[in-house]
C-alpha cells in the first residue's frame, strides 16, 4: 500500500470513528429524554372533556383572542392577549345571539364519586354542563361553585368508582422541569403535549390572586381546565391562558398552580364560594428611581399609593409606606402582595414589616374579607371641578390651587393641580397636565405656598418621591431635583 493510500485509509478510519462518537453521543442524550407513555396510559382516563350550552346569550363569541398589529396601546394589548382562550366555539363561524351556543374545554376528576375541576371561564354563564368521560359516557354536571378571581370551578357528576388524579405541589416545582398537559384542544380528546416550566410566580393583567406557572407546553383552545402533570404523574397546575397574537399557541402558556387551586376547591366544596383576605390598599411597583428616592438599596416590596376609607389598613398604613414583609413572608415585588394577602386568614392578627420615612417598622392588623368586584366598583364617579388661578411655575410646571368643591369632588384634603409642563424636572419625571400633586418627599401638599417651600428645600441631583393623582388613581413618580429652566 502506497503512502498516499495509507493516509487516505487513516483519514477514513478517523472520520468513521468521529461520526460514530457523535452518533453515540446523540443516542446517549436521547436515552436521557423523558418517556411520557406510562404517564399518559395511567392518568389520561381521569381527564375529561367539558362542553356547555348557553341559551341565546351570545356571550361566548365575544371573548376570543384577537389578532394584533403594532399600533395598539401596550397595556390594552396585553390585557387583550391575556384573555381566556376558549369561551366560544372551537373554530368556525360565530354563533347567533338567538341560538344555543356551546363551548369546549377540559377538566380532571379528583374523587371517585365524581368531583371534577376545571376553569371558571369554561363554564361561566352556562345553562347546561356536559362532561364526557374517557369511556365515552356523557354526564350532566352540577356546578358546585366557581371562583372568577382564580379561574377555578368545581363540578360534580353522579357516578362512582371513577379514575382520579393525584395532586402534587406547585411550590416545589422548579424552572426547567419537564411538564405534560392532557386536554381537548379544538375538541380533540386526550391530546398530549409536553414542555418545560419556563417561569414561576408570573403576574398577569387583571389576575391579582394567582402566581401563574409559565410553560412552553403547547396549549390551544379547548385545553382550558385540563391538568398539567410533573414527571411523577401528579397534577401541578391547571392550564388556563396563553399569550398569543394569532389566537393559537406561540410558545407561552400559563397554568394556575395546584396549591392555589386546592385552597379554592376546598372552599368551593365546603361553602360554594371563596373568601380571601383584604388589606384595602392600592399599590404600585418600586422602580429603581423610586427605590433611590425612598432610601432602598434595590427595588423591592410593594409601595402603597392610597388607602381605602373603609379598609382594614386605614389608620395603620400610610401613603408612601413600602411593604417589605407580610405575615413572615418576603414581599419581593408589588404583584406578590395581593397573592399573600388573599391566601391569609381574616381571623388572626398579621404582622407587616414596612419602610416608612427611611426606617423599618412593624405594624399589626386584622384583614377583612375581600369584597366582591361589584362592591369594590361602587365608588362614585370623581369629577374635576376646578377654578384656575395663575401662579408662578415650580420645578418645571405651572400649577394652580384647588378650591374646596374640587377637593371634595376628588375626595382629597389637599393637593395642587398641574396646568402645564414647562420643562425639567417635571418633564423627565413623567408628570402630565391634569395631574394633582399630593405629596413630595414624604410631606403632604396643602397649598401652593407649601409646595413652593418644599421645592426650595430639595437638593439638586437628588431623587425624591412624588405622589400624584391621575384619572382618579394615585401613583408615585420619581422626581430628580435640578435648577428650573422655566421661562417667565
Amino acid at each position: 500500500m502506497s503512502f498516499t493510500m495509507k493516509k487516505m485509509y487513516t483519514f477514513t478510519v478517523l472520520l468513521v470513528l468521529f461520526l460514530s462518537a457523535q452518533v453515540s453521543s446523540i443516542q446517549a442524550k436521547m436515552v436521557n429524554l423523558p418517556d411520557f407513555t406510562q404517564l399518559v396510559e395511567e392518568h389520561s382516563k381521569a381527564v375529561v372533556n367539558i362542553s356547555t350550552t348557553h341559551n341565546g346569550t351570545g356571550k361566548q363569541n365575544k371573548r376570543f383572542l384577537h389578532n394584533f398589529g403594532g399600533n395598539e396601546d401596550k397595556s390594552e394589548m396585553i390585557d387583550e392577549l391575556m384573555r381566556r382562550f376558549f369561551d366560544g366555539q372551537g373554530g368556525g363561524s360565530a354563533p347567533s345571539d338567538d341560538k344555543d351556543t356551546s363551548s369546549l374545554g377540559s377538566g380532571f376528576i379528583i374523587s371517585k364519586d365524581g368531583y371534577i375541576v376545571t376553569n371558571h371561564h369554561v363554564i361561566a354563564d352556562a345553562d347546561e354542563i356536559i362532561v364526557k368521560l374517557s369511556d365515552r359516557r356523557e354526564l350532566v354536571a352540577k356546578l358546585i361553585g366557581s371562583d372568577k378571581r382564580s379561574d377555578v370551578a368545581l363540578l360534580k357528576v353522579e357516578a362512582s368508582n371513577l379514575p382520579v388524579l393525584e395532586t402534587g405541589s406547585s411550590e416545589t416545582l422548579k424552572v426547567g422541569e419537564w411538564v405534560v398537559a392532557i386536554g381537548s384542544p379544538f375538541g380533540f380528546d386526550h391530546s398530549v403535549t409536553a414542555g418545560i416550566v419556563s417561569a414561576k410566580g408570573r403576574s398577569l393583567p387583571s389576575e391579582n390572586y394567582v402566581p401563574f406557572i409559565q410553560t412552553d407546553v403547547a396549549i390551544n383552545p379547548g385545553n382550558s381546565g385540563g391538568p398539567l402533570f410533573n414527571l411523577e404523574g401528579k397534577v401541578v397546575g391547571i392550564n388556563s391562558q396563553i399569550y398569543s397574537q394569532t389566537g393559537g399557541f406561540m410558545g407561552v402558556s400559563f397554568a394556575i398552580p395546584v396549591d392555589v387551586a386546592k385552597r379554592v376547591v376546598e372552599q368551593l366544596k365546603s361553602k360554594g364560594r371563596v373568601t380571601r383576605g383584604w388589606l384595602g390598599v392600592y399599590i404600585q411597583e418600586v422602580t429603581r428611581e423610586l427605590a433611590l428616592s425612598f432610601g432602598l438599596d434595590a427595588p423591592e416590596g410593594a409601595l402603597i399609593v392610597d388607602i381605602m376609607k373603609d379598609g382594614p389598613a386605614k389608620g395603620i398604613l400610610k401613603q408612601g409606606d413600602i411593604v417589605l414583609e407580610f405575615d413572615g413572608k418576603l414581599v419581593k415585588n408589588a404583584s406578590a402582595l395581593p397573592v399573600l394577602v388573599g391566601a391569609t386568614s381574616i381571623d388572626k392578627p398579621v404582622e407587616i414589616i414596612i419602610k416608612r420615612a427611611g426606617k423599618k417598622q412593624t405594624v399589626t392588623l386584622k384583614l377583612a374579607e375581600l369584597p366582591t368586584a361589584e362592591e369594590l366598583e361602587k365608588k362614585p364617579e370623581k369629577k374635576k371641578i376646578i377654578k384656575p388661578k395663575k401662579l408662578e411655575p415650580i420645578l418645571g410646571m405651572e400649577v394652580t390651587e384647588l378650591n374646596q368643591t374640587a377637593k371634595e369632588a376628588l375626595d382629597i384634603d389637599g393637593g395642587i393641580l398641574v396646568k402645564n409642563i414647562k420643562g425639567n424636572p417635571a418633564e423627565d419625571s413623567g408628570i402630565q397636565a391634569g395631574d394633582v400633586l399630593l405629596m413630595l418627599n414624604g410631606v403632604k401638599i396643602k397649598s401652593y405656598e407649601q409646595f413652593q417651600l418644599i421645592a426650595t428645600g430639595l437638593v439638586p441631583g437628588k431623587t425624591y418621591a412624588l405622589l400624584i393623582l391621575r384619572n382618579g388613581s394615585s401613583k408615585f413618580l420619581a422626581l430628580k431635583a435640578e435648577k428650573s429652566k422655566d421661562s417667565k
